[in-house]
């Protein structure tokens, strides 16, 4: 299977550096950076058949998927990890408490959820759709990160090491 995600486009908390977690919050308005990432993205996925489209349950996502053409279904195995208590805050707060933890071992952190809860969300998405050819995500940052470190290196635990912006799109054979 091949797998294209692409990260939602920025909310006015990404821009903050705060968390968002499962806050379902709107799209900042897109800037003509953005507009022109998302027209150059466009054109690289022009040629591309889908077999799926789809996002999760968050506005963000389907809000980005709309400015790309696309009406995807919802799927709340997509859903952001849950920050709990960090939701609303600087990422930095959540760096400053849980330090190496968060970038060496995150699958032993419980947040508002447990990343091991995160992991399992990853690997029954990847059993549920494992019959498609070529599935297109609109998605969140850990979640995306978390996928790219579970097919590349078998677990979570390398996700804090992977960056992924927003509007960023790239495809994953699965």
């Amino acid at each position: 299977m091949d797998l294209t995600l692409i990260r939602h486009l920025p909310t006015e908390w990404n821009k903050k550096t705060w968390l968002q977690g499962r806050r379902d919050i709107d799209l900042a308005p897109v800037t003509e950076e953005f507009a022109k990432k998302i027209k150059q993205n466009k054109e690289l996925l022009k040629n591309e058949a889908f077999d799926l489209v789809l996002a999760s349950t968050l506005k963000r996502t389907h809000q980005t998927a709309h400015l790309y053409g696309y009406y995807p279904e919802t799927e709340g195995l997509l859903d952001e990890l849950d920050f709990g208590p960090f939701e609303g805050v600087p990422k930095s707060k959540l760096i400053n408490e849980y330090g190496d933890k968060w970038i060496e071992n995150p699958k032993d952190l419980v947040l508002g959820e447990s990343l091991k809860n995160l992991e399992a969300r990853i690997d029954l998405f990847l059993k549920k759709y494992k019959d498609y050819h070529h599935v297109l995500v609109f998605g969140h940052g850990s979640w995306i990160r978390g996928l790219v470190s579970y097919v590349n290196d078998g677990d979570i635990n390398n996700m804090n090491k992977i960056i992924v912006e927003n509007n960023q799109c790239m495809t994953l054979e699965v």
